[in-house]
């Protein structure tokens, strides 16, 4: 080849090089316009925050096999057929039935600083105390193994007080919540095998207020089930306060019921096929049952309108989905998971393939970003893949991170496609979660709708250039 035919030659190259960045960089200023619609859109006409006033005021705590589920379940597949979907549908699945019943008495009987109400809630899942109540003497323990290490004659026939508080050093206050939630979810049961005739927890926040938390407490068909209560983090201060001056004995009255037989429920569903890939599946979900005591905004009822706005919000645009959209309002996640599980199930028996599946389940304050999960076969290959896409969603102050996804979708993994959880800011979650206080009035309208602009704009990306 002479000069001037290699010089040619490279020109040529140079140019055809130009032609294709200049066509990728028009494409990712459409991608970018588009993603600024989605985030016009849900600030201005979304029907959202109407939608979770409705769930949270109108319908309430909504725990699984109550009425209120019942109501919820009927609520959520009202509004699905409102939107765009091809098919909606209720998926059964059964739940524990456990019911709170009066309210909770309890109360510091005797201590060196008087007698003194604590407030309290039941946990989940717990047996009550019988209508007379129960009385006994007091041992504060800081974690499951200082009670382990104990004589079973010192704890038998005493009450177990749990106090270890949140890690305030940990920036991320889920990580905090995970290293202090063990002593609710497994501390009774260590307290019944050591001979305690209950436990008191305190409850799962960083706040020091006098809002007790409720929450899910683990059962053993092997370990007698005895009453557990959560005290708030005032009472639990005080109490501790009490117990340095000498010994205290506390009188417990719950009479809540954990029923033998579990309740019939549902998911609620809703489908949107996709005109390309019909056999590649996105889902979007959060869960629809809350705890009794509260309205369940942040937990989870902004996860479920999040989902719920994401179809409403591509139904904006005038998108017609590559691949299969679907929506899902899991059930019963708060105290026995069988909403997941049943949709594991029925995925697997299918044969199904969720390409990506997103799970709203961390409160509606400001979006951060998206954890990201999968199997360690495929995760570090799609995980590139999504992370290109993260110059279109930095200047909306999202990020991607390796991490869990969430408690419904995260059996999904052996399907080899991504899991991601969404992540607003967590610094106030856990003022509200599984409180009394968790109402609507809780969350902003506009956080809301920035969480629920970032799960579509994700869900755009996905179903335009998918995961290889």
């Amino acid at each position: 080849m002479t000069f001037q035919a290699k010089f040619y030659s490279l020109i040529f190259a140079f140019v055809l090089f130009l032609g294709i960045d200049i066509q990728a960089q028009d494409e990712q200023n459409q991608d970018a316009l588009q993603i600024k619609t989605i985030y016009d859109l849900a600030l201005t006409e979304s029907k959202g925050y109407d939608w979770l006033y409705d769930l949270t005021n109108e319908v309430g705590g909504r725990l699984a096999g109550s009425p209120e589920g019942a109501a919820a379940v009927e609520y959520g597949r009202q509004i699905m057929n409102t939107l765009n979907f091809d098919t909606v549908y209720l998926q059964p699945c059964y739940a524990p039935h456990w019911e709170r019943g009066d309210k909770e008495v309890v109360r510091v009987a005797q201590s060196a600083i008087g007698s003194f109400e604590l407030t309290a809630l039941a946990l989940g899942n717990s047996v009550g105390t019988g209508d007379q109540g129960l009385v006994g003497e007091v041992i504060e323990v800081r974690s499951l193994d200082e009670l382990r290490n104990l004589d079973d004659n010192y704890v038998k026939g005493k009450i177990v007080f749990f106090n270890r508080a949140f890690d305030n050093t940990q920036i991320h206050t889920f990580r905090a919540y995970g290293g202090a939630v063990d002593q609710r979810v497994r501390g009774p049961l260590v307290a019944s095998q050591k001979g305690a005739i209950a436990a008191v927890v305190r409850s799962m926040t960083n706040k020091i207020d006098d809002n007790p938390h409720t929450g899910t407490t683990g059962r053993d068909d092997a370990i007698r089930p005895i009453p557990a209560v959560a005290i708030s983090t005032l009472d639990a201060e005080e109490l501790s306060r009490a117990l340095k001056m000498g010994p205290a004995s506390i009188y417990i009255r719950t009479t809540c019921i954990m029923h033998e037989e579990p309740v019939l429920t549902y998911n609620v569903v809703g489908e949107i096929k996709g005109k390309t890939n019909p056999d590649e599946i996105i889902l979007v979900g959060g869960h629809l049952d809350s705890w009794d005591v509260g309205g369940g905004a942040h937990d989870d009822g902004t996860g479920c309108v999040h989902s719920l706005m994401v179809i409403e919000l591509l139904e904006k645009i005038n998108y017609e989905p590559n691949r299969t959209l679907r929506c899902v309002l899991f059930m019963n996640e708060e105290n026995g998971l069988a909403g997941g599980r049943a949709y594991w199930e029925a995925s697997y028996a299918a044969e199904e393939f969720h390409m990506a599946a997103i799970e709203s389940d961390r409160g509606g304050f400001t979006p951060r970003g998206f954890s990201v999960d999968g199997h360690k076969d495929i995760f570090s290959e799609k995980y590139k893949q999504v992370y290109d896409w993260l110059p279109l969603l930095e200047p909306y102050g999202l990020t991607f991170e390796k991490g869990g996804s969430g408690a419904d979708i995260g059996g999904l993994k052996d399907q080899k496609g991504l899991l991601f959880g969404f992540m607003p800011d967590s610094q106030r979650y856990f003022d509200y979660h599984h409180t009394t206080i968790d109402h609507i009035e809780a969350v902003n309208k506009r956080e809301l709708e920035m969480g629920a602009a970032s799960m579509t704009a994700l869900v755009w990306l996905l179903d335009k250039y998918g995961i290889r």
